[in-house]
């Protein structure tokens, strides 16, 4: 992958989160298809990914699946920043793969966040990278085409078909299945 999918990655200070959900999480396997988070639920923990690939999704009032962000090996796995504030995730987190992932009890980060202000600081640079990375995609949603979501997707993250299934791509993009098809026939694969 050329350069970090999730570009908050880029700014929260990747080592010590990692470090932190090792040391302290507990390894936790989960099949293609199982939810780390459950819709409605309020979610439990912060997760590093050791292996696989995930899916965040939303659903429509027909429950139809719009999947919204998707997570790689690496990365960091967690409804944030409502994880912290015990509300209900408004989206479900699904693995697409096979995955191993370092579970980190939120309720550790909420008692650090209370006795620690360098914690705290580190939290609220968390949320402001994530809310960076999500303003950035609405903006492309309405700024972009289609297919100029497309060609940088496929330019940026080639290895992301061989991840995540043409589905599960064309609903990240907005896209149908259909429409996806042509894209891909029309900018070679």
């Amino acid at each position: 992958m050329d350069g970090n999918f999730n570009t908050y990655i880029d700014h929260i200070e990747p080592e010590f989160w990692r470090e932190l959900c090792v040391s302290h999480g507990k390894l936790r396997h989960y099949n293609r298809g199982e939810e780390f988070l459950h819709f409605g639920e309020v979610g439990k923990y912060i997760g590093m990914v050791k292996d696989g690939t995930l899916k965040y999704v939303t659903y429509s009032a027909t429950g139809t699946e719009h999947v919204i962000g998707l997570i790689f090996p690496n990365e960091f796995v967690v409804d944030w920043p409502f994880v912290l504030y015990e509300q209900p995730s408004r989206v479900a987190i699904i693995a697409s793969s096979q995955c191993a992932i370092y579970r980190l009890p939120v309720e550790m980060a909420r008692q650090r966040m209370k006795e620690e202000p360098e914690f705290m600081e580190r939290m609220m640079h968390c949320t402001e990278a994530v809310f960076s990375t999500v303003y950035d995609r609405y903006i492309d949603l309405y700024g972009k085409t289609p297919q100029q979501r497309y060609a940088e997707l496929v330019e940026k993250h080639p290895d992301l078909f061989s991840l995540f299934s043409l589905h599960d791509i064309a609903s990240f993009l907005n896209i149908t299945p259909t429409h996806m098809s042509r894209l891909r026939k029309n900018y070679g694969k």
